[in-house]
């Protein structure tokens, strides 16, 4: 190379004669020009795919912290397993480029895995710059990973349904969820701490029905109806001391029969006549005679007919026989004496001085009086035995607002819901003046089915023959909060396994919750202090399919009797209908903005839920596992994980 540059400083001292030497000059400027853009696109390159590969094998090591449970002595601050997790995915990302060698690549971090850094490195042998003294070239990439979140609000819906109660794995569904949920909570707490993120958390557990009473006392007591009908019953009583007559009284007779018996002595005709004893000629009471009052007509104007029977006989004798032998035969006629004597119950609906309690009435009763009931406080209704006065204390499920029981539903941006009478799906609207808008306080303890036990024997006539109908109240819903660790847990534990699946009360609540146009919007849309956007997310956890019934009480009633979502109160059809409902609130949803994701603790991913779920938001978990790692995942993704340098 010397010699080079001591004959070109030579020939830039001799001018004559050198346009050929400058000429040579110039080929070897060209040729050392060429040759280092060739050799430095290829360390441009090789350097572009060790910073991807840097930044895969982080990405990939950062996520391992999150879920790996390996408490193997760290190295560089990071367990042996998010090592190997990250050589590979680096191994797997670095393509070897011909003539690079001495590759290496390590991770480390310093804040126990909040933070993982990664530092790769390879030689890169040159080609033409060779020719110049330049043998090889040192490339050198650094790459950090962290879940730096941002403010999130999450709604977690959640199947609590009778299902989630069964055997899994030696524990219970339920548990399983339970563990899931406080393990989320754990991912989204490391990736947030230090950090002046936001992350809120509501919860709808959800079955036939929500428990979101109290929410709306607390928001706005009128948003609950004063009054509401319920398929339920009504004691019966009879009150003769308070009666007025109201008629004159009705005599009938029920024949009894005639039996004859014949005497014992043998008479001749004579003496037979003789002995003969006077016919009793009309009939005479026998016995005690007992009086029941008999009701007639519907409460409240029930006419009270008190009924008395008195057993009545007529004797006639006579003699029979022939001529040499006579005997006294004895008839005996006898009847029952029926009177009838009108009676107007002045207290049959409530009993009262002197009121017998008669029989059960199951029917609809309107108008029952909630005004106290939906406050929380103790509401007394004769209820108890023979019509007894008990007292209750609301539980805080609820019963939808005024709907259509039309089988189709769908949601357009431009128009809304439809059809616009099924206020029960609209996410957004208050109720207003009109108890129609309103919702009712779902009242278990009186609800009854009508006659019999099964739906074969099941009439919408009015009764004497009814059954408590049950009761499945999930856990109390809960608004966008903060919270700690503890305050989590213990809602997680309280979680509880009851109830049909109505897959659509969750998604309407879920979204009611979130939704930063409806009736919760000032807690929705409070802003964070830290002056950043908000991602907001419902996770729609179930372990089936729609699953209605029609003899419990629901979010719509007990739906044999009050017809609100069937024409007939038909199961078949029901679940359809619910499913419609369903699939226009999670476009509703979206719509906001809002990310769905799904998470169908079953065998399989049905299209429904698919459909439900915003893209690339659903998954299937047939075990605990399962549930745990689709709850990772997204707890991932609402946690932003990425590359930070």
């Amino acid at each position: 190379m010397r010699m080079i540059l001591r004959q070109l400083h030579r020939l830039s001292r001799d001018i004559s004669g050198n346009v050929l030497p400058l000429a040579a000059v110039g080929m070897v400027v060209a040729a050392a020009v060429v040759g280092s853009a060739i050799d430095l696109s290829r360390n441009f390159k090789v350097e572009n795919q060790l910073q991807a590969a840097c930044d895969s094998a982080v990405l990939a090591a950062r996520r391992t912290v999150a879920t790996d449970a390996d408490t193997t002595t760290p190295v560089n601050g990071l367990a042996p397993s998010v090592h190997t997790v990250a050589d590979n995915y680096f191994a797997t990302n670095f393509n070897t480029v011909q003539g690079t060698g001495s590759t290496a690549f390590e991770v480390s971090s310093d804040d126990k895995g909040q933070t993982v850094k990664g530092a790769a490195t390879t030689v890169l042998d040159t080609v033409v710059m060779r020719l110049f003294g330049f043998d090889h070239f040192t490339v050198n990439v650094a790459c950090t990973s962290s879940m730096g979140i941002g403010n999130a609000d999450v709604m977690m819906v959640l199947d609590t349904t009778g299902s989630m109660g069964e055997a899994l794995g030696g524990s219970t569904r339920i548990a399983a969820l339970r563990a899931a949920m406080k393990n989320f909570y754990t991912t989204i707490s490391t990736a947030t701490k230090e950090t002046n993120a936001r992350v809120r958390y509501g919860f709808v557990p959800y079955s036939s029905t929500v428990n979101v009473g109290r929410l709306l006392k607390d928001l706005d007591p009128s948003y609950l109806a004063d009054s509401w009908n319920y398929q339920s019953r009504i004691p019966i009583f009879v009150n003769l001391s308070a009666g007025t007559k109201t008629g004159s009284a009705t005599v009938e007779y029920e024949s009894s029969g005639q039996t004859k018996t014949k005497g014992k002595n043998s008479y001749s005709y004579n003496d037979c006549t003789k002995a003969l004893p006077k016919n009793q000629t009309s009939y005479s009471d026998t016995g005690s005679p007992t009086t029941t009052p008999v009701l007639s007509g519907t409460s409240p104007n029930i006419t009270v007919n008190v009924v008395t029977r008195q057993e009545q006989q007529m004797l006639t004798y006579t003699c029979e026989g022939n001529w040499s032998s006579y005997y006294i035969y004895t008839t005996t006629n006898k009847r029952t004496k029926v009177t009838t004597e009108p009676y107007k119950d002045a207290t049959n609906s409530t009993g009262g001085a002197g009121s017998t309690f008669d029989h059960w009435e199951y029917r609809q009763v309107t108008g029952v009086n909630t005004s106290t009931y939906k406050t929380f406080a103790r509401t007394t209704v004769p209820n108890g035995s023979n019509g007894a006065a008990v007292s209750y204390t609301w539980g805080g499920c609820i019963e939808e607002r005024s709907t259509s029981n039309t089988a189709t539903f769908g949601y357009n941006s431009i128009t809304g819901i439809t059809p616009s009478s099924a206020l029960d799906i609209d996410i957004d609207s208050a109720p207003t003046s009109d108890p129609a808008t309103k919702w009712g306080p779902l009242w278990p303890e009186i609800s009854y089915r009508r006659a019999g036990s099964s739906s074969s024997t099941w009439t919408r006539a009015i009764t004497e023959d009814g059954a408590l109908a049950g009761s499945y109240c999930p856990a109390q819903a809960q608004l966008l909060k903060e919270m700690d660790k503890s305050s989590f847990d213990t809602y997680a534990n309280s979680l509880t396994a009851a109830g049909g699946t109505y897959l659509d009360i969750g998604m309407i609540w879920g979204g009611r919750m979130l939704s930063p146009d409806g009736i919760f919007r000032n807690v929705v849309n409070l802003e964070p202090t830290n002056g950043g956007e908000v991602a907001r997310h419902i996770i729609f956890m179930t372990d089936g399919q729609m699953d209605t019934s029609n003899s419990v009480p629901t979010a719509w009633g007990l739906d044999w009797w009050d017809l609100r979502t069937t024409s007939d109160g038909s199961e078949s059809t029901a679940d359809a209908r619910h499913t419609s409902r369903f699939l226009a609130v999670c476009e509703a949803v979206k719509a906001k903005g809002i990310r769905v994701w799904v998470i169908a603790f079953t065998s399989g991913l049905s299209r429904d839920l698919k459909t439900c779920a915003s893209d690339d938001s659903s998954y299937v978990a047939t075990n605990a596992a399962d549930l745990n790692t689709a709850f990772q995942e997204i707890a991932k993704q609402v946690g932003e994980l990425r590359i930070t340098e």
